[in-house]
């Protein structure tokens, strides 16, 4: 695969694409809604053949779960689309504009990034949601998504082409690598003449390795260790709720909870709670603090080394008791907390606290760690959750995929 030339295509791609009107990019959107729905026999069919190498590979169900589309998957995915559709197109807008003193009208008026490459891994959906949001912003993509997913990806691909073809855009506007080559992923990286952004999705591994060779700028997102802390004045029976739901409902997802941190105050009788609860679906992984409050688990062993830095993605919580709100920060800014971090707490004093303390990219309240999700923040699907602070954080929608340039304007205007 020659990927300069993949550049190349791709980067005149964005040039028509930043002169396309909202209109003609609604409508290839819709038809790739309308093509998702049509072509959901041969998509699942390519999903199950992934499925199937996967479950042989022993990948673990919960990842299997990420990996598994089915017909109400699909259909949602198609409805992502057209909520797409439905949202702003930011491209073109003003973010302010004024007169100065010399007569000069000027402004910031937001653009396309331009070229975006997206590395990811395991999540079919993805496919997707990059190269709607990409195509409402008027941004050509490169995409790179997992072996495991390749089946399903080249089928989500052929549906997007059509798409793009339908609506008269260039077919180069959506591009996949499909070769497994990692060599191919160290070239994308270098791909600076051509390419603009480089956002992965992935592990910590992935992450590392972008950062550390990439010749573009990196959005670093999808990663990060998920803490809910109780505090002792929470409702104990509403918080046990909120925690399945943060751990159980998709432990695959980069949202879902990895540490469960307990006020000293209450951490027998909440945890007891807790674990009737669970019964024996989670597995406890305790720390010595917690030892003596969990020994009653039907599945719990003590933490070692890396625990607390470990994103599970499976049926797996770490649990520590802290004294006050003040540990559990600490432990918190020392494990990773950039992803998503939740307080449950009465305490006004404490949870404002926990909000100005913690350097999450999202920060909660009495929620789930389940709702940093572009869908749930009415974006309409995200490319990434960007953990870092330059640029976005959060989860990356249409307005996170542009830039902005200055626009003067003037009456035949010279500088004094």
């Amino acid at each position: 695969m020659d990927l300069i030339k993949l550049g190349q295509q791709a980067k005149q791609a964005s040039f028509t694409l930043a002169t396309t009107d909202t209109a003609t990019k609604n409508k290839a959107l819709a038809l790739m809604a309308d093509e998702l729905e049509k072509q959901a026999d041969i998509i699942l069919k390519a999903n199950a053949l992934d499925i199937n190498a996967a479950r042989e590979s022993g990948m673990g169900e919960a990842l299997l779960d990420r990996l598994m589309l089915n017909t109400e998957r699909l259909k949602a995915i198609a409805d992502d689309v057209r909520n797409v559709i439905n949202l702003d197109d930011p491209v073109g807008s003003e973010l302010d504009s004024r007169i100065l003193d010399n007569g000069l009208s000027l402004s910031r008026r937001r653009v396309p990034l331009g070229v975006v490459g997206v590395i990811y891994e395991a999540r079919p959906n993805v496919t997707i949601d990059i190269a709607s949001l990409c195509l409402k912003t008027g941004n050509a993509s490169i995409l790179r998504g997992g072996r495991e997913t390749f089946h399903s990806n080249m089928a989500l691909v052929e549906v997007i082409q059509t798409a793009l073809s339908l609506a008269g855009l260039p077919g180069a506007a959506v591009q996949y690598i499909d070769k497994p080559d990692r060599e191919l992923v160290s070239k994308l990286l270098k791909l600076d003449d051509y390419v603009d952004m480089i956002i992965p999705r992935g592990g910590a591994g992935l992450h590392k390795m972008c950062k550390e060779n990439s010749t573009i700028p990196v959005i670093i997102g999808g990663f990060g260790i998920s803490h809910i802390f109780v505090d002792e004045s929470a409702d104990l029976e509403k918080s046990v709720l909120l925690i399945e739901n943060a751990k159980m409902q998709r432990p695959s997802a980069c949202n879902a909870l990895d540490s469960l941190l307990v006020h000293r105050a209450i951490a027998q009788s909440f945890l007891d709670k807790l674990i009737a609860r669970l019964t024996d679906r989670v597995e406890f992984v305790a720390d010595q603090s917690a030892t003596d409050f969990v020994n009653q688990a039907p599945k719990v062993r003590e933490a070692v080394a890396g625990d607390f830095d470990t994103e599970w993605l499976a049926y797996i919580l770490g649990v520590k008791v802290v004294d006050d709100v003040d540990e559990a920060i600490t432990h918190m800014r020392k494990h990773n907390a950039s992803h998503s971090d939740s307080i449950l707490t009465n305490d006004l004093r404490n949870a404002e606290k926990f909000i100005n303390a913690a350097g999450s990219a999202a920060v909660y309240v009495n929620a789930s760690t389940r709702f940093t999700d572009g869908a749930q923040f009415g974006l309409g699907a995200e490319v990434a959750v960007s953990t870092q602070k330059l640029h976005a954080r959060g989860p990356m929608g249409l307005e996170e995929l542009t830039s902005y340039k200055w626009v003067g304007k003037g009456d035949y205007l010279s500088r004094m």
